[in-house]
Order: C-alpha cells, then structure tokens, then sequence
C-alpha cells in the first residue's frame, strides 16, 4: 500500500471540502488502484489529508492524468502557504471495527528513534484491545524518511475517544506504551478532525 499525506492552511474548510467533493463525483471514478482517503480541516485551519493507493505507481498514474492536474491546480488555491507532502509504502491498517462509520478522526504526528522497533511494538497491540477500547474502529500508519510517521486514528466519537483516554491500560499494554514514549523523539503533534471526510471507492 501506498499513502501520501498533504497538509497544509487553509481559510475556507467549507471550501476546501466541495473540492474533495468534486473529486469524489468527477474523479474518483476513474482513479485505479484508490482504496480511499481520510480528510478534514482543524480548529486552527490546518488541512490534513491522508490518500491511500495500492501502489506509488497507482498514486502516480493518478498523479499523471489531465484531470487530475486540473483539480490540483484549483484545489492548491485555497492554500494560504505551500502544502507539504510526505509519501509512505510502510504502511499498517488496523480495522478492529468500520472506520468508515468514525465521527472523529485523530492524527498523530512524530519520530521515533527506531522505526523497525516500533513497527514491532505497534504489531503486538493485545488480542483484547477491543474490549479495552471499544470507542477505537481503526488505524493507519504510516512511516517517513529519518523515523518520522503519521498515524490517524478512527473513533465512534470524540466524547468516547476522551472518555476511553482516561481508562488505565492493563500492564503489558502499558509497558509496550512505556517502550513506544522511551523511542520517541521530540514533541508528537496531534490534528484532531471533528468533521472528518471519509471517502472509499463506490
């Protein structure tokens, strides 16, 4: 699989999401080997926007088409500065639940010092995971160049996702959580998207 994240601010979400709208009527259709997108903009303006494709080839002759420059061209001007993209072919989905039915998307931001260890620790979330966090439907992540990654993760709601917060993990949960925070590097940022735009192909 292959992800490209594009973030970047914005002035008009309202806008910005007739655009995404548009591309789903006109384009969608047409663009082989999309298995779907996640997308909406932050309290403070901030657009993120996370394209999943079968393949960086996918995304590319996707990237390729006339149409599809067309949009970009337009979309790009609702950017109040340059929009940044990051591309991943690391990519893990957790779907313990429908994310397609999230009304609160959370994405993460950071670094960790070692990615193949983290990859491993992230592999390893307790068979029991979904009892202990019923509120959680599913994740991407998505790892970058110099260990940086991008991690969205799909709640019920946000009120279930602060309330499961609260909750005290049980103790090999919390150990691997101790693990993954003594890898990390720097501040992890978080984009919280209240009214996030799912989109799948059909």
């Amino acid at each position: 699989m292959f992800v490209q994240v594009i973030q970047g601010k914005v002035s008009d979400p309202d806008a910005v999401r007739a655009r995404f709208d548009t591309w789903m009527s006109d384009l969608a259709p047409g663009a082989e080997g999309w298995l779907g997108s996640t997308a909406g903009v932050t309290d403070d303006g901030d657009l993120v926007v996370l394209a999943r494709f079968e393949s960086a080839e996918a995304a590319q002759r996707n990237s390729d088409r006339p149409e599809q420059s067309a949009w970009w061209e337009e979309t790009a001007r609702l950017f109040t500065g340059e929009p940044t993209f990051l591309d991943s072919t690391e990519v893990d989905v957790d779907t313990p639940g429908d994310p397609g039915a999230a009304t609160f998307v959370q994405v993460m931001q950071g670094r960790t010092s070692d990615p193949d260890r983290a990859r491993e620790l992230m592999a390893e979330e307790p068979a029991d995971f979904s009892d202990f966090r019923p509120d959680v439907l599913g994740s991407v992540t998505a790892a970058h160049e110099g260990g940086a990654w991008t991690m969205a993760i799909y709640f019920t709601s946000e009120a279930d996702a602060r309330e499961g917060e609260k909750k005290e993990p049980p103790p090999e949960m919390a150990a691997m959580m101790k693990e993954m925070d003594a890898l990390s590097v720097g501040e992890t940022t978080f984009l919280d998207l209240r009214d996030p735009w799912l989109h799948a192909p059909g």
